[in-house]
């Protein structure tokens, strides 16, 4: 019996070990809170408030707020010539602020900006 106990420790050790990997890689996920993408389209800088954070983006370039998580609330969109654009939020990292020509919408953020 002692035998068959050692044989198995091998394969015990080589479990946990991808037991305790995978949870690793779990918990990793539950904590990252994730990154809030912009997309500028558009013909000209914009500045977007997120309720906390304001940042300008450059024409036809992007940004990405790291390790962000979700807006508290609204965010807004404030062009040079045209009205501002309200999106309702929360908006999460599962989606992208994409902005064109004095336009804004929200868009699926996809598998390969993740």
């Amino acid at each position: 019996m002692r035998q068959a106990d050692s044989m198995n420790t091998p394969a015990r050790a080589a479990t946990g070990t991808v037991i305790g990997a995978l949870l690793a890689i779990v918990l990793t996920a539950c904590s990252d809170r994730g990154d809030l993408a912009i997309d500028n389209e558009g013909p000209n800088d914009v500045t977007v408030q997120t309720g906390d954070e304001e940042v300008t983006v450059n024409a036809t370039g992007g940004a990405v707020l790291l390790d962000y998580g979700c807006t508290p609330g609204d965010v807004t969109i404030k062009f040079t010539d045209a009205p501002d654009v309200v999106l309702p939020g929360p908006v999460c990292p599962d989606q992208q602020i994409v902005v064109g020509d004095g336009t804004a919408t929200l868009q699926p953020t996809s598998a390969t900006n993740t």
